[in-house]
């Protein structure tokens, strides 16, 4: 039996780095709150984690990709910015594109939005030697960020 109010969200990631040294990053709009995350999303019950990934890759950006590697899974407490009392997990992999992106990229957040779901949603590579923590909203993408800077 499921509960029906698991307290735990768990999200999956992916951090695509380009040729130029550039990471695929997203700008999105959930209700007032403006943010800018990896692109990814929710697991859905019945799904494994890298098929979350290519179905979300498939669902923001039209495009299929190729789960490379793990990178990142939270070690760490984090409770939902969107849900009282649920704590977030998050699984962050390494991805490349199958195909040409099938997005339009912008150089300044939410430039070029186009709608989405919950809210104006837009894509940027970010170069990794300039990535900040700071440029994210939440302390888990805000970790990846670091981690990205120190290794690549």
């Amino acid at each position: 039996m499921i509960a029906k109010d698991f307290p735990f969200n768990v999200r999956v990631y992916g951090l695509w780095i380009s040729a130029s040294r550039k990471v695929l990053v997203v700008d999105e709009q959930y209700g007032d709150l403006r943010f800018t995350k990896f692109p990814g999303g929710g697991l859905e019950f019945g799904e494994g984690t890298r098929d979350c990934l290519m179905r979300e890759c498939l669902e923001e950006m039209n495009t299929r990709v190729e789960v490379l590697a793990h990178f990142y899974t939270t070690d760490f407490f984090q409770a939902s910015a969107f849900h009282s009392g649920h704590q977030v997990m998050s699984i962050y992999y390494l991805m490349r594109p199958l195909e040409a992106l099938q997005i339009t990229l912008s150089d300044i957040p939410f430039g070029n939005a186009s709608p989405g779901d919950r809210g104006p949603v837009a894509f940027r590579l970010l170069s990794i030697d300039g990535l900040k923590p700071d440029l994210f909203r939440f302390p888990i993408d805000q970790l990846i960020a670091t981690k990205l800077h120190d290794l690549y």
